[in-house]
């Protein structure tokens, strides 16, 4: 494959990279050298569930793999101890060494989903950062201005509305920067929060005299909700490692606007074949639903198999086309203690049960219509179900929670 292939397959999806011209060129030289490229992603050990957000930048990265290149994940372990500032109004609490240890551990194997471990490298930036004394960390600081770091957004923010910004915040960019130099990185990865931290590993390695990075910026993935970016603090993600029906049930509940977003983020489908399935809508009057189960199919067989991807869809289909009831209800037995006068409030019951996170919430969803029991919409939410009445009743909570009361 040539070089304008590689650099057509590589920019799919992509925000921006710089130089304009640097991923052609590092693919010529690697091309011409035979040495393939050392493609960078940096990763604080924090939040080690992936979904579908996070696996945009590992997709592009497993496509650099696939054209023979190596990947290097640095896990910021030493770095974690700082907390990466970007996009924060606030000083971030640093993390303990055991929670660092715990996160980090997790990561290779989610990794393994997406990524060819035989050209995945993961080293920890403890490594050579933990190794500088204090003389030489000095030395390093010479090499970047408080001017520079201040021209990052948060930093600018917080300090014209008075936040606090501590000196170990203004270290972090600096100590990501010197990882790129420290593994010869070509390309370095991440999303367009990171933008100042990638640049700043550029300008490093020419100030001490190494070739320079190209920055590869990805877009942020748009949640479920369509407003933010997908976070499972949030809520609004879909996890790849959850089950597929409910990877389904998930991806169905989006925007029809957002079905190219994540067609092309998400999926290996074609640029022109989104275009005429996108198309069809307008064109043909084809239901905006059936591409949207196609985009949930893509999506769910790249992590799970096509076989599970199309079962997702025909027990979506039964649940919620047909109102018939999912294969596999999981089932729950009350405890006999529970019962008050041989009676148990149903909000109550929803929480036991897992459907809902308290009474409150319990009361909100019955009252908004939101919880079913044997196909009935209940919407009292003082309702009382006797002892003898709650064994074999199916509850569903919303489209897609369902216990079988035992």
């Amino acid at each position: 494959m040539d070089v304008k292939q590689q650099v057509e397959i590589l920019k799919r999806g992509v925000l921006g990279i710089t130089p304009v011209n640097g991923l052609e060129e590092k693919l010529t030289e690697s091309l011409k050298t035979g040495k393939p490229l050392n493609v960078k992603l940096g990763l604080d050990p924090t939040a080690p569930d992936i979904h579908l957000g996070f696996a945009v930048v590992l997709r592009k990265l497993r496509q650099f793999q696939d054209l023979g290149h190596q990947v290097i994940i640095i896990i910021g372990d030493y770095t974690a101890l700082i907390g990466d500032p970007s996009g924060r109004s606030a000083t971030r609490p640093m993390l303990s060494r055991d929670e660092i240890v715990a996160n980090a551990s997790t990561y290779v194997d989610q990794l393994s989903k997406i990524l060819d471990r035989s050209r995945t490298t993961v080293r920890f930036n403890s490594e050579w950062l933990g190794k500088l004394d204090f003389a030489q960390m000095i030395h390093l600081t010479s090499k970047m201005t408080v001017a520079q770091v201040m021209e990052r957004e948060d930093f600018a923010r917080r300090y014209r509305e008075n936040q606090p910004i501590s000196l170990h915040e203004l270290m972090y960019p600096l100590a990501q920067a010197y990882d790129s130099v420290c593994i010869d990185a070509d390309i370095e990865m991440g999303g367009q929060d990171q933008m100042f931290n990638i640049m700043a590993g550029r300008d490093l390695q020419k100030e001490l005299g190494k070739p320079q990075q190209v920055a590869f910026y990805m877009p942020l993935l748009v949640g479920l909700d369509g407003v933010k970016k997908m976070s499972k603090s949030l809520g609004n993600y879909v996890g790849i490692a959850e089950s597929p029906s409910q990877m389904f049930g998930k991806l169905m509940s989006m925007s029809d606007e957002m079905m190219e977003m994540y067609f092309t983020l998400c999926t290996d489908v074609p640029v022109e074949e989104i275009k005429q399935l996108l198309g069809s809508i307008t064109a043909s009057g084809t239901n905006p639903k059936l591409i949207k189960k196609r985009l949930a199919r893509e999506i769910i067989a790249i992590y799970h198999g096509p076989e599970a991807a199309q079962a997702a869809d025909d027990e979506f289909e039964s649940v919620h086309a047909r109102h018939e009831l999912p294969p596999d209800i999981p089932e729950f037995a009350v405890p006999a203690d529970s019962f008050v006068d041989g009676k148990i409030w149903i909000c109550r019951l929803l929480v036991l049960a897992g459907l809902a996170t308290g009474t409150g919430k319990a009361r909100t969803l019955v009252e908004q219509g939101g919880v079913k029991i044997s196909g009935e919409k209940v919407t009292n939410s003082a309702m009382e179900l006797s002892e003898h009445s709650v064994s074999g009743m199916v509850i569903q909570v919303g489209p897609r929670a369902f216990v079988r009361i035992t």
